[in-house]
């Protein structure tokens, strides 16, 4: 008797969990069709763009910020040096002390390219919680030009890369002001590590598409991608300026959002650049994707816990278990699977150019199940760990442990 008591509780929640699952896995799979949709509106405008360049050409100031001897960042200097580009351009890589050892590495390309004007900067102050905002404050004071170039010291670009970015500050805007800020999409290059890899993966076929998807339903960017910061100086002092961004942990968000909110339009370039992936051990990789989980968590609350509806395959499989493989949880999960698959060939190849996506394919459903676990874990504490120091993340801001 008291079995038989339990059992249509049991069942009526059975019911319940089945069917909420698989609703969430339709929902879901409406999300995978946007950002179909999403892709397609991005590729159309790239070749616009590409195929009507504006031919404008300002004198830029290109930051690097630097920190350590990164096995790549000679070949990512020495690209910044070979651009084909009509107007003046000066590289300034900044480190905290000479004693960095990505000193000497400048010191090599200074003379492999003794035509271009490539300065070290040494920025001894710290003037806030993170070390890169701190140096880049140092640096923009030293930068000769009103625009200013900002990305990391492992991003590697194209021969046309400040052509195609800098020629955007010149597109015409119909509904927005003038333009304050360009950004660009970037993929991983792997170091063939597996976890190396499901990152570069998670670069080319979750977080690019998910900058596009919010690209058109937001009708435009409304944030910055660290990848590439073209900035305004004038659009940056309307912004707060980079002081106000010295203990933001999600700076290249911040500065995009509150140049949105100047009142300037911001563009994203016909333009991929491509940034190292280290060859992580299981600890470093997920230490690295928890504090880029809690990053985006801070950074747009709402729209975070709205990430629940791209995690289709979790949301698919567990479908399928809660509904006792019924033929509904078959038929979504692999509807889900097709779907995720022709997303991840649409950005990481189509868009992204990366052929890395072709050989790791098979790994998306490790990547997709980890990047759940992840997301439900960047929930459960606002410490994260940074360029080996600790942090404690509280709206935004970054306090040190």
């Amino acid at each position: 008797m008291h079995d038989f008591a339990w059992t249509p509780w049991f069942a009526g929640g059975a019911i319940w969990l089945a069917r909420t699952m698989m609703a969430l896995t339709a929902a879901s799979l409406v999300y995978l069709l946007l950002a179909l949709a999403a892709t397609w509106s991005y590729r159309l405008s790239r070749r616009g763009a590409l195929a009507a360049p504006t031919g404008f050409a300002p004198a830029v100031s290109v930051l690097k910020p630097l920190k350590g001897d990164d096995p790549s960042l000679l070949e990512a200097l020495s690209s910044h040096c070979t651009q084909e580009y009509a107007g003046e351009y000066e590289v300034l890589c900044g480190v905290s002390s000479l004693d960095d050892p990505a000193a000497s590495t400048v010191r090599q390309i200074q003379a492999e390219f003794p035509q271009r004007s490539i300065r070290l900067i040494v920025c001894s102050e710290r003037l806030g919680a993170s070390g890169k905002v701190s140096n880049l404050i140092q640096m923009a004071c030293a930068a000769k030009h009103d625009f200013l170039l900002i990305n990391d010291g492992d991003i590697r670009v194209s021969r046309r890369y400040l052509e195609r970015v800098m020629g955007e500050f010149a597109r015409p805007q119909k509904h927005h002001g003038a333009v304050g800020m360009v950004t660009a999409l970037y993929r991983g290059r792997a170091e063939g590590k597996l976890w190396s890899r499901v990152e570069a993966l998670t670069i080319a076929t979750d977080f690019q598409s998910g900058v596009l998807a919010s690209r058109l339903i937001e009708r435009g960017i409304h944030f910055g991608l660290g990848s590439t910061l073209a900035v305004r100086r004038d659009a940056l002092d309307a912004a707060g300026g980079l002081e106000s961004l010295a203990d933001e942990l999600a700076d290249d968000y911040e500065m995009g959002a509150r140049i949105d909110r100047a009142g300037y339009a911001i563009l994203l370039a016909p333009e991929v650049v491509e940034t190292g992936v280290p060859a992580y051990r299981w600890r470093g990789f997920w230490a690295h994707q928890l504090r880029w989980a809690r990053t985006v968590r801070d950074s747009r609350r709402w729209g975070y816990v709205g990430l629940l509806f791209t995690h289709t395959l979790p949301l698919a499989l567990a479908g399928v278990i809660a509904s006792g493989a019924s033929l509904w949880s078959v038929w979504l999960l692999a509807l889900g699977l097709c779907l995720r698959l022709g997303l991840a060939m649409q950005v990481g190849v189509g868009v992204l150019g990366d052929r890395q996506v072709f050989r790791d394919l098979w790994l998306l459903p490790l990547r997709d199940l980890v990047a759940f676990a992840l997301w439900v874990a960047s929930f459960a504490s606002n410490e994260i760990e940074w360029r080996g120091e600790r942090f404690l993340l509280k709206n935004g801001r970054l306090s040190p442990l």
